[in-house]
Formats: structure tokens, C-alpha cells, sequence
């Protein structure tokens, strides 16, 4: 039957990819790639050759309808993005909504995204999590930093390398220099890296390491302050 699929590309690793989506990309009719070249490298290390087209922030609002179409007229279509799941900070969304308002079938598989092993090597607490993505650039921000720093559970954050130092001296602003937290970048890929520490520490790191990749930023959670919890930090 027609539907949509989502499926979860490697973030880094190429091997970081499951069977099941392997099949779904040979099989579907269109696949919606954010970036098509970035895809298109992916598919062709596992000699996929479907038919392709652009669905990224910049069009995802024209297209949406004419997807959906496609798809109530019989298509299989697969949405991929960049790396890893779409619609998690990637286009995506959109489209599964309008999907799921016309009573189009949406299945999403399960497979990589780069919060999860982050938060599991942070050492920091993860029964009880809340996903922020990223910071909005200006609006709203301080806003926004002055309500997480009230916030128990373990927050993470997705950062470019610009802007990393920059967020998180905002964050040591909101919830103090001492405050544990855990940076991951290029998770699964050649220099994967993981520094662990208070914010004024990671915050040193970075300014005599220049932050390079794409990061994950794991802030211990309010009551993390106030706890012996026996955290470990080490770079």
C-alpha cells in the first residue's frame, strides 16, 4: 500500500544504517533527500538508484501537497534527510503532517540520530530527558535560556561549531560556571569526541581547542547542581 516512510540515515558512519532501509530506499518510487548530493553519495555506496528530488526548509511548503499527492495516487515514497532521523531538527515535519491530516500512512523506522549516544556517554542522568534542538538564534533566546535554567531533567541541545563557545558561555550565564555538562561532536565519525566537565571547564576547552564538526551539548539538569552524584570528568 502507498505511503510515506521516514527513514533514518548514518550520521557519520556509512555502516550506521539498518537492512530494513536499505530495502525501503530500493523500493520506494521517489526519495525525498534534503540535500540531494549528500544523498546521493549515500545511495550510491549501496548501489541505490531511484528516482530523487529535493525536499529541504527552503521548499518543503510548495511541495508538500504535490507529495502527498503522489502518494494517494499509489507512489512509495521514502523522506530522507542529511543524516539521521528526519524532521528532528530536519525538514520533515511538515510533510508527515499534512500526511497524517489527509489519512495518508506514515511508518518511520527506527535507526541513527545523534542525541541518544551523546546522552548515553554524558554519564549524566537519561531516565528522565528533555530535547530542545537548537537555541533560537535571537528571538526569544534569553527567554528561553532563563526558563531551561529551572529545568530538572537533563536538557540537550544541538550547536553548530560558530556558535558553540557562544551558547554555551550563555548557559554558564543562566545556570552557573558549575553546572556538569557533556559536549559530543562528530559522533560516529573519525574524530569522534567527548568532553565532560563543569561549564567553565568545557567552556576553556573549546577556547584552546577550536570547535570543529557538529555538536551535541548534554546540560545536567537543575538538581544535578545539588547532588553528590559521583561524576566522572574526563576529556
Amino acid at each position: 500500500m502507498a505511503k510515506l516512510t521516514v527513514v533514518p540515515t548514518p550520521i557519520g558512519n556509512l555502516e550506521d544504517i539498518t537492512f530494513r532501509a536499505i530495502r525501503v530506499l530500493k523500493e520506494a518510487d521517489l526519495i525525498l533527500a534534503e540535500d540531494t548530493r549528500t544523498t546521493g553519495f549515500l545511495l550510491k555506496h549501496y548501489e541505490i538508484q531511484n528516482k530523487m528530488i529535493s525536499h529541504h526548509k527552503f521548499n518543503e511548503h510548495q511541495t508538500v501537497e504535490q507529495v502527498v499527492s503522489r502518494i494517494k495516487a499509489g507512489e512509495q515514497v521514502a523522506l530522507v534527510s542529511d543524516a539521521g532521523t528526519p524532521a528532528i531538527s530536519d525538514p520533515g515535519f511538515l510533510l508527515v503532517r499534512e500526511c497524517v491530516r489527509q489519512g495518508v500512512d506514515v511508518d518511520c523506522l527506527p535507526g541513527a540520530t545523534a542525541f541518544v549516544p551523546a546522552l548515553v556517554v554524558s554519564g549524566l542522568p537519561n531516565e528522565k530527558f528533555c530535547f530542545e534542538g537548537f537555541l533560537p538564534p535571537k528571538k526569544g533566546r534569553q527567554t528561553r535560556l532563563k526558563e531551561l535554567a529551572t529545568e530538572s531533567r537533563t536538557i540537550i541541545f544541538y550547536e553548530s561549531p560558530f556558535r558553540l563557545i557562544k551558547t554555551l558561555t550563555q548557559l554558564s550565564e543562566y545556570v552557573g560556571t558549575d553546572r556538569e555538562v557533556s559536549v559530543s561532536r562528530e559522533i560516529s565519525k573519525l574524530h569522534e569526541e567527548t568532553v565532560r566537565g563543569t561549564l567553565e571547564e568545557v567552556i576553556a576547552h573549546f577556547q584552546m581547542n577550536e570547535p570543529r564538526g557538529e555538536f551535541v551539548i548534554i546540560l545536567g539538569g537543575l538538581k544535578e547542581k545539588k547532588e553528590k552524584t559521583g561524576y566522572q570528568r574526563f576529556n
